[in-house]
């Protein structure tokens, strides 16, 4: 059976797969389990370990899975997608107050449709979005003023606060949206020491290194798609990986995620009520050395409803130097990486991806990076 090459950007440099001709397919449970996190709320560790070893299992497999019971209240999700709504239905002009492009050094604030391209063998990126990064002052678990955080960690901290100032008039958007970021931030981290016991390491093996972390929320809008674009063939958002160790993705019910198997298949993630998506990111492969895989996937939305979509993008501290975990390395299967830093190997691939942008749009000089808004 003939196949197409799908070229993706990464921190290393373009790479291809495979990508087989047939439609797209619903995938199967066993392809993209649900896992059931109640047993992290409880203080019996063999349980836990059964949550962990679920987590490898799918992992090492499609490395996507959902997890229900997660403890994110449904009522901070609602509140934040109707605030997400209330951005998106603004008029033009409102919602570039805060453009990436124009205002932001760390792709923070407003991106809009057809602005990026992270997929060169694709279509542009329908969606439009909102994103901000971690600031201490509003985490949930250590709030502390960005003075009181340690000096290596500073220069990493990405939050800016015109993303605030520039939506302040509209009602309770900031308070709803961080109640969201601060849930989703709280999950990750006792996600993390699930991920920790799923590779035989002490369940806290990462806690120290997730007091300031890479934490950063994107909102995405996806407009129905119009009949050109379905004619064309366009994706809502291009076939990429994520960076970090993992995402949470909350999806709305409408559907259009897509994962991309080992074999070459397109299968469908669709809506699960209760449920939130999980999946590697590059980092978290690296650190495993390859164990847990770090999965392509895209976006097309095809129905004729909008759709909304809140990743949450999970890092460990971006100054934290980290090596392939002790327990991924053997004398048959020696480290494939080096130590780098989670904010060193972010930054690779928006080089990569600036550089890029600039021999193609000679007369640009900036773009935000689509790796860092993407996913779902």
């Amino acid at each position: 059976m003939s196949t197409t090459k799908l070229e993706l950007r990464t921190a290393l440099g373009r790479v291809y797969r495979d990508v087989l001709p047939n439609p797209p397919r619903t995938c199967t449970p066993e392809e993209i389990p649900v896992i059931d996190l109640s047993p992290l709320f409880l203080d019996d560790l063999s349980q836990r370990n059964e949550v962990a070893a679920q987590i490898r299992s799918a992992a090492v497999n499609t490395g996507f899975f959902y997890i229900k019971n997660h403890g994110v209240p449904a009522e901070k999700i609602a509140k934040c997608k109707q605030q997400v709504l209330n951005f998106m239905k603004q008029p033009v002009e409102k919602k570039d107050l805060i453009s990436s492009k124009k205002h932001s050094k760390f792709y923070n604030g407003y991106i809009g449709p057809k602005s990026t391209n992270i997929s060169p063998t694709e279509s542009v990126d329908v969606k439009e979005s909102f994103s901000f990064r971690y600031r201490p002052e509003v985490d949930p678990d250590h709030p502390m003023d960005i003075s009181q955080i340690p000096e290596d960690v500073r220069p990493w901290i990405r939050g800016e606060e015109f993303v605030w100032e520039g939506t302040s008039h509209l009602p309770e958007f900031k308070e709803d949206l961080i109640a969201y970021w601060g849930a989703m931030l709280t999950l990750a981290r006792r996600l993390v020491k699930s991920f920790a016991l799923s590779l035989g390491l002490e369940e806290n093996y990462w806690d120290d290194k997730v007091t300031h972390p890479g934490a950063d929320s994107v909102f995405n809008y996806y407009r129905p798609r119009t009949d050109e674009e379905t004619a064309k063939k366009f994706v809502s958002l291009g076939s990429h990986t994520d960076l970090q160790l993992f995402t949470l993705l909350w999806q709305d019910n409408i559907g259009g995620l897509q994962v991309l198997t080992k074999e070459g298949q397109w299968i469908k993630a669709p809506p699960i009520e209760g449920t939130i998506v999980v999946n590697i990111g590059d980092y978290m492969m690296r650190l495993c050395n390859d164990i847990y895989k770090s999965t392509v996937h895209r976006v097309a939305n095809e129905s004729k409803l909008e759709r909304v979509s809140m990743p949450f993008f999970f890092g460990l501290n971006f100054n934290c130097v980290e090596s392939v975990v002790p327990s991924c390395v053997t004398e048959t299967n020696p480290a494939k990486y080096g130590p780098i830093s989670c904010g060193d190997w972010c930054q690779m691939r928006f080089e990569l991806e600036r550089k890029e942008f600039e021999k193609k749009h000679a007369t640009a000089t900036s773009l935000a990076p689509s790796a860092v808004v993407v996913a779902g």
